[in-house]
């Protein structure tokens, strides 16, 4: 999009099923602020678009940087240089995460989508990183899929896993752009529909590959304690853990409950028998849970609704110049952490 007659030309198709942007439609402009189009086209009948100029990014807040390869398929095969934090690296507020070298109209255009990668993917990435150090090395899978629209939820789950560093993820197509196999067991409606919580564990380890753990949920129908001695006495070895999902309506899962679970099974002798937790998970209950003696964990709502960190572009040199709006300082801000991505 290089002009406002073309944002007035564009048309949307008739009966899209879907109203998220297609690839082709990010790379074209088309989720840009209408504002960068005008400047596009201003600057050019000036004769200014390809000014070289450098624009910083940065954030008020500290997090966990991700997102920059979304970032970097968008300006790839431009005139621009591109330098950045690794995805995955902690930043501080104020910090410069990423900074890119070249003529405005090679990538003016897409500051909003720049922006919104990574914020979004920083944001999630910040979430995910608080779940897992609170887990103390237990693993916690990201089951936040649900709670955003499917459009980007992979993004979601892979900035969970890559830079957040979740042990993995739900979402088949997060997993796999992760480069993991998605996990996780089956939901209450596989129980419901069965009848009978043993009964759909024996359908589990008859029927579905060996490979995959034999970890089944335990609240559905019985008492927890109750129904995870049922399976690991039916099953033996081949149970690989129990999942606690105790909705809120019954209390949740609390870290009493756990430690009975835990203590009924160590004392029939299935100490290999792990406790997974899901519902609700923040990082304050993982580090409570964990001392009552949770094994794993699955955290959806608390990533998926996680606050983007808020990102800034500023130009800060113009021309060749030191230049910049009030109340920034004018200049390339140096910081030796950035590395060249393009």
């Amino acid at each position: 999009m290089r002009s406002l007659a073309e944002v007035r030309d564009f048309r949307v198709e008739a009966g899209r099923p879907f109203y998220s942007a297609e690839h082709r439609e990010i790379m074209r402009g088309l989720t840009t602020d209408v504002y960068f189009v005008k400047t596009q086209e201003l600057l050019e009948r000036a004769g200014l678009a390809d000014t070289p100029v450098v624009a910083e990014v940065f954030c008020r807040e500290d997090g966990v940087f991700a997102g920059i390869g979304e970032v970097l398929s968008l300006l790839s095969g431009r005139d621009v240089r591109v330098f950045a934090l690794k995805e995955g690296e902690r930043f501080s507020p104020l910090e410069v995460v990423c900074r890119i070298e070249g003529p405005y109209s090679e990538f003016g255009v897409f500051e909003t989508a720049i922006l919104g990668m990574l914020a979004s993917s920083s944001g999630w990435a910040t979430a995910a990183r608080a779940c897992v150090e609170a887990a103390s090395g237990r693993p916690v899978l990201c089951f936040g899929a649900r709670h955003v629209h499917p459009a980007v939820a992979p993004v979601m789950e892979r900035a969970a896993v890559v830079a957040g560093g979740c042990s993995g993820a739900a979402c088949i197509l997060g997993a796999k752009l992760a480069g993991k196999e998605p996990r996780g067991t089956v939901p209450h409606a596989a129980i419901l529909i069965v009848g009978d919580t043993l009964e759909l564990a024996r359908l589990y380890d008859t029927y579905l590959d060996p490979s995959e753990p034999r970890l089944i949920l335990v609240d559905t129908f019985k008492d927890e304690a109750e129904e995870s001695l049922r399976l690991a006495r039916a099953l033996g070895d081949k149970l690989s853990g129990v999942r606690l999902d105790t909705p809120s309506e019954r209390g949740g899962v609390r870290p009493e409950l756990v430690r009975e679970v835990r203590y009924r099974l160590d004392l029939e002798g299935f100490r290999h028998v792990q406790i997974f937790v899901s519902g609700g998970l923040n990082p304050d209950k993982i580090r409570v849970l964990v001392e009552a003696g949770a094994d794993g964990f699955g955290v959806g709502s608390y990533i998926a609704h996680a606050a983007p960190r808020d990102m800034t572009m500023d130009l800060k040199v113009v021309g060749g110049r030191p230049l910049a709006k009030r109340g920034r300082l004018p200049g390339v801000t140096e910081n030796p952490r950035l590395v060249r991505m393009l």
